[in-house]
């Protein structure tokens, strides 16, 4: 029973992290450098449309991510517990868990309390300005710096993050 729970909590697990750094680089790497060099009708077009979709996969990805790793931990420690009376806590493998997934939930922090409050009041500021000519608010480039600099700490997190995920299973040796 515990080894089917694991493999499903494994692949929820790896494809909504896949869809959240996937989502992440994607802001990162493409999206912010394309929007910077879009004419303002076509950026006002793109935020409305393209990012308030995206965010909307970005955030609950992260949570999903997160919440799908803890289950897999409670699983793994009940599955060690009842098996062999042991627990997953005392493994190698869970000093690289807890560390790797101390850092996504940061990141996770960093979506859901930073990035996307300021990214949902440039999308507000955005829709308003396109639909009703309103002006820009003046807080408007303070948001979109906030969110920049969470989401580039997120991209820095997630190579340490990803690397201890992965040392989980294939190297535990680091704790030796």
């Amino acid at each position: 029973m515990y080894d089917e729970w694991l493999a499903v909590l494994r692949f929820l697990h790896i494809i909504a992290g896949i869809t959240w750094i996937g989502l992440l680089y994607y802001f990162n790497l493409v999206q912010g450098q394309a929007f910077g060099k879009m004419e303002a009708p076509a950026r006002m077009n793109a935020v409305q449309h393209l990012a308030s979709r995206a965010l909307f996969f970005f955030r609950w990805a992260a949570l999903a991510t997160v919440v799908f790793g803890i289950l897999w931990i409670v699983v793994r420690e009940a599955q060690l517990q009842n098996d062999f009376d042991t627990s997953y806590y005392d493994t190698d493998a869970f000093k690289s868990i807890a560390v790797g997934g101390g850092i996504g939930i940061i990141m996770l922090l960093n979506v859901w309390g930073v990035i996307w409050p300021n990214q949902k009041k440039i999308i507000a500021a955005t829709t308003a300005t396109a639909t009703q000519g309103a002006a820009a608010p003046p807080d408007q480039a303070k948001w979109a710096r906030m969110a920049f600099l969470a989401s580039r700490t997120n991209v820095m997190l997630s190579i340490p993050m990803l690397f201890f995920m992965v040392a989980s299973g294939h190297l535990s040796s680091i704790w030796s």
